[in-house]
């Protein structure tokens, strides 16, 4: 079978560009080869990448029957499990979905606010005048606490505090390009004891389970119909038959909403306060937003336009996730006219789609106000995926990024570290930015008028 062109260069160091460079990797490879290329980066079969609108759009709407994604499972099953949402697909994916939506939908959102607003005071209530502190450690603290009591329904106790540090920890372990390589090299995968990485890797999701099997086993024994928390809706939801998702479902989704809801909108605040920071005129804008916005309603704050647009921005020029969950041809397709027989795996590359400059005028510029002025369509502007694989939390984690943003910047004066770089780098599989001390707070703001995050 003829695949698109791929980079001249030996299969393996295209894997360890993919590790190590992935952005500098795509860049090369669209400029060289254009909208549709393939790279090796695994043994079995070479991935094709496409990142033009279209493309994306005859992947999303092809039948189910003809594509399978569950491709992810090598990487993320070892962490998220067997039922997780992002490794289903097919009719047991489409259940799980169902049964997963009611807990995310806008009006359960507003119960969510209050702790939202609340971690994050609490959190820079810490943050001392003048000395430069770790961006990214605040923002997970922050959504990590959001996590655990939105959506595990914890609060304070042995068990929040033992499962906060362990998650953390096992987090950490794919927190660099070099820790990432257990999840691209299965043969790395060898259990020496706690000393070894995998071996690491092993006991701490043991004692995670353990963690999270006896709350699941504790909130069946003890049903309080009142309880509001992401996990207590799970549990009381139930499928066409009646059924509710066993423990070891429970278990797999629990994981799959922390990574994808703590991990991910953590990288994305703190790109949001870099650009924020980075940029006085986006600075000075949002503020005048902000300071001019005089409602009690917490929803409403998360509808502020320029707010809106920063997030967008945000996502737009560092996605979190670089491409989309890859999809396997089952039987024979055609995308713009290429022809694509069973076995090969496709991708749409969001990175690449979002610095197309035929869709955002200056690509790598930071402009807020190109989302004003447009609506972009669902594969043009896709940070969160799209068709049936589309993240399920795309609204809430839209709604904690403003409500974290906006308590912020209302609460407390920053600047950048001068001369600190800020760069894009692997975390696992995803996109993040490079860590540090590189902001300051200056001073505590004080405001005449009252706002919503002021409550």
């Amino acid at each position: 079978m003829q695949f698109p062109d791929s980079p001249k260069m030996p299969k393996f160091m295209q894997l360890l560009q993919w590790i190590y460079n992935p952005l500098q990797l795509m860049e090369a490879a669209t400029k060289a080869h254009g909208d549709f290329f393939t790279l090796w980066l695994t043994n079995k079969q070479p991935i094709v990448f496409l990142s033009h609108p279209q493309a994306v759009q005859e992947i999303f709407t092809t039948h189910l029957e003809k594509l399978d994604s569950r491709a992810t499972a090598q990487l993320l099953q070892p962490l998220l499990g067997d039922n997780s949402l992002l490794l289903l697909s097919g009719a047991t994916h489409q259940r799980q979905r169902k049964l997963l939506t009611p807990p995310f939908h806008g009006d359960r959102m507003k119960v969510y606010g209050d702790i939202i607003t609340k971690i994050t005071k609490d959190v820079i209530s810490n943050w001392q005048i003048d000395a430069p502190f770790s961006v990214r450690d605040s923002m997970q603290e922050i959504t990590l606490r959001v996590i655990l009591q939105a959506v595990f329904g914890l609060h304070e106790g042995e068990r929040y505090t033992q499962l906060q540090k362990g998650l953390c920890s096992i987090l950490e372990l794919t927190s660099s390009s070099l820790r990432s390589s257990l999840s691209f090299f299965p043969a790395l995968r060898i259990d020496l004891g706690r000393w070894s990485p995998w071996g690491n890797f092993l006991r701490q999701r043991q004692e995670i389970d353990q963690l999270l099997y006896a709350e699941i086993k504790e909130r069946r024994d003890n049903p309080d119909s009142s309880r509001s928390d992401i996990l207590s809706l799970m549990m009381s939801a139930r499928d066409e038959n009646g059924e509710a998702m066993t423990n070891a479902e429970l278990r797999d989704e629990l994981m799959t909403l922390l990574v994808a809801g703590h991990e991910t909108t953590a990288s994305a605040l703190t790109w949001a306060l870099y650009w924020i920071h980075h940029l006085p005129p986006v600075r000075a804008k949002l503020l005048a937003e902000l300071d001019s916005f005089n409602n009690a309603d917490l929803n409403e704050i998360t509808r502020l336009p320029y707010l809106t647009a920063v997030c967008q921005e945000t996502l737009r020029i560092y996605p979190i996730g670089m491409i989309t969950i890859p999809r396997i041809v089952k039987s024979p397709i055609e995308i713009m006219g290429h022809q694509f027989e069973p076995g090969t795996m496709l991708v749409g590359c969001i990175y690449a789609i979002h610095r197309r400059p035929d869709l955002y005028h200056q690509p790598e510029q930071f402009q807020p106000e190109r989302f004003l002025g447009k609506q972009y369509s669902l594969y043009e502007y896709l940070p969160f995926g799209g068709s049936n694989r589309r993240c399920l939390g795309m609204a809430f984690a839209l709604f904690e990024m403003k409500l974290v943003l906006a308590t912020i910047l209302s609460q407390v004066d920053l600047k950048l570290v001068e001369n600190y770089p800020v760069k894009p780098v692997r975390r696992g599989v995803t996109l993040a930015p490079s860590g540090g001390k590189w902001l300051i707070a200056t001073r505590q703001r004080q405001r005449v008028e009252r706002s919503a995050v002021e409550v």
